[in-house]
């Protein structure tokens, strides 16, 4: 069987050849309905076009790299489907990479990637910011879920969502307040961090902060006995995974939840799965995919871009958190010890 060329479909549609190769190296620039009438005659006519030789002529390969920090996250699998079925819509296909949380990984991933790909999408990155600066030189990069000057980024706002989430504690009357901390070196981190500083201090509450700890089940389930010991009525976690596993350490323990403890996560993957339901701050992760997808390929030409797009949260509230149990903030001496860092009246203090 004879194959299908471009020069098949240009006859069928009416057009030239080179407007053929627009339509599938860059659509944007062809007339929409003279595209529909391009992209109706290669499908009649089983037409495929060659990426490698298109790669030749255009310069482009039409593929797209992302890396995540940990894709057993839950919160990460909705953002790359998002991400892949966004790219496919434009003709690109997606590479995804797996860094553990490494910045180190991170780093080497970028540069194995950067001669296969018209861009990367670096979600939670664990660089510092020079060298993710320096990578961009090497290849057009958004990042997402962090801020880094100069670089374009889509977040989310996840210190809107620590604050709200702060908010509803102290409205049930929580004054001592745990924050269960995820990973050093996390933009996310310290945005929570300070965003729920700010709330303790406004509302008279005080704030510790249990940490750092790293962003899984188990690092939830450790702490238990440690946030036990803190004194608290209420625990806000990095995460879903921290408070997944904190629950889990918290009913070992025979710790009630929420009537002895209330607990919040942060991201709303899999909250409404736990056992109690878990309040949390729900974060637009498939959003962010579609975003960071649409701006990279928006400005791939221009690499100085800082174009920044910033996602709303919201705080779901289910049935882990209630009123504040009517006794001491904790027996004496019951903080000593008990925290890494902490924090007195939302005053964070090493």
């Amino acid at each position: 069987m004879v194959p299908v060329t471009i020069r098949d479909v240009a006859r069928a549609s009416g057009v030239h050849v080179s407007t053929v190769s627009r339509t599938f190296s860059a659509p944007h620039l062809v007339n929409p309905e003279t595209r529909d009438r391009v992209l109706a005659s290669a499908e009649e006519l089983g037409y495929r076009p060659n990426r490698a030789a298109r790669a030749l002529i255009t310069g482009r390969t039409h593929n797209l790299g992302l890396i995540v920090a940990d894709i057993a996250n839950p919160f990460f699998p909705p953002l790359i489907k998002a991400a892949e079925s966004q790219a496919r819509l434009r003709d690109y296909h997606v590479f995804i990479a797996d860094t553990n949380e490494d910045p180190v990984v991170e780093a080497e991933v970028v540069q194995a990637l950067a001669k296969q790909v018209d861009g990367i999408l670096l979600c939670s990155p664990r660089m510092s910011n020079d060298l993710i600066e320096q990578s961009r030189r090497v290849v057009p990069l958004v990042v997402v879920n962090r801020l880094v000057d100069s670089i374009p980024s889509v977040v989310m706002d996840v210190g809107q969502g620590a604050r709200r989430a702060m908010e509803h504690l102290v409205e049930l009357g929580h004054k001592q307040i745990a924050l269960l901390a995820g990973p050093r070196g996390s933009w996310t981190n310290r945005e929570i961090r300070r965003a729920a500083a700010a709330t303790a201090r406004g509302a008279g509450a005080t704030l510790q902060v249990i940490g750092p700890n790293q962003p899984n089940q188990d690092a939830g389930s450790a702490a238990a006995e440690q946030v036990r010991r803190a004194g608290v009525t209420a625990v806000l976690a990095y995460n879903d995974l921290l408070a997944f596993g904190l629950l889990d350490g918290l009913e070992r323990l025979g710790v009630d939840v929420p009537g002895e403890l209330s607990v919040v996560g942060i991201d709303d993957t899999l909250a409404r799965f736990a056992r109690p339901r878990l309040t949390t701050v729900a974060t637009p992760a498939a959003a962010a995919g579609r975003a960071a997808v649409d701006m990279l390929l928006q400005h791939d030409d221009d690499r100085r871009t800082t174009a920044q797009v910033t996602l709303q949260t919201e705080l779901v509230v289910r049935a882990s958190t209630g009123p504040a149990p009517h006794r001491p903030a904790g027996p004496a001496g019951a903080t000593a010890g008990a925290t890494a860092n902490y924090a007195v009246a939302g005053h964070l203090k090493e």
